[in-house]
């Protein structure tokens, strides 16, 4: 529905245009509106072209792809049927004494499934809420937005403001500038508002308790190293930096600081590790 009505959003964004053109002439000269045409064609045909030499040049991946998706599904049987032995294979590698790795696995597994889990919950439930505004609000293409704002929280600020894009554009086409599409912006604005100081915090606070500044150079740094896939691992890469960091070891020196913040003393954590003496 959405490809079969883009025609006519484009001759809606045509008919915005000559509108301005005859409110602000001396602006907004026909010379003017034809040269945006012109760029607005030329962008628009280029990327065409674009997306065609994709599809031309991917096509000898089909056969890897379909190759993956048979062999994938049977790795993972395998995986999950003989866990234990693959397990125990892994660990036999090992040192036998790896206290910090495994703290840190621990820490990590559980970070990383309640990271997968709340994610879960968080694109359910803003997905939902936004399915159910939208069509209050008599927004097309609700369920289409609806999946794509609640993907959106999959990567922190940048998916928000992508995800926003789509939203203006189709509310903008569909009520032009009116009322309406204020009140879809504003709607819009709130459920992104409430899901980064509302939602995300109930969610994560107990596990993934990463400082927003955090988040964002590791969107950066992860993103410029590996792309797309950097940017969507961004928070598992920084909760997996942030174990490694509380659980490498301190000095002694360092310790004894910590337990006096903590109101005992050295004294204290060993009588308290060994049991009172006799």
């Amino acid at each position: 529905g959405l490809v079969q009505e883009t025609p006519r959003m484009f001759a809606s964004g045509q008919g915005w245009l000559d509108e301005l053109q005859a409110r602000y002439p001396n602006i907004i000269t026909p010379d003017l509106m034809q040269n945006w045409i012109g760029v607005a064609s030329r962008e628009i045909s280029q990327l065409g072209q674009r997306a065609l030499t994709l599809s031309l040049a991917s096509l000898g991946n089909i056969m890897s792809l379909i190759i993956y998706l048979v062999l994938v599904p049977i790795l993972v049987f395998f995986m999950l049927k003989d866990s234990k032995v693959l397990v125990g294979f892994m660990l036999s590698l090992l040192p036998q004494k790896r206290t910090l790795l495994s703290r840190i696995w621990r820490e990590m597994d559980n970070q990383i499934a309640n990271y997968i889990r709340g994610k879960f919950i968080e694109i359910i439930i803003v997905g939902t809420v936004t399915f159910i505004i939208f069509t209050l609000l008599g927004v097309p293409y609700t369920a289409l937005l609806a999946v794509l704002v609640g993907f959106s929280v999959l990567v922190p600020y940048i998916g928000a403001a992508v995800a926003t894009l789509p939203v203006a554009a189709v509310a903008g086409f569909h009520f032009g500038f009116s009322e309406e599409f204020m009140y879809v912006l504003v709607a819009y604005g709130v459920i992104q508002a409430l899901d980064g100081n509302v939602l995300a915090p109930i969610l994560f606070s107990e596990t993934n308790n990463i400082h927003p500044v955090s988040i964002i150079v590791a969107v950066l740094f992860f993103g410029g190293i590996w792309g797309f896939w950097g940017v969507f691992f961004a928070i598992p890469l920084a909760t997996l930096l942030k174990a490694l960091v509380y659980a490498w070891p301190r000095s002694i020196q360092g310790r004894d600081q910590s337990i006096v913040l903590q109101g005992r003393g050295p004294q204290d954590e060993v009588l308290q590790a060994t049991g009172p003496r006799e």
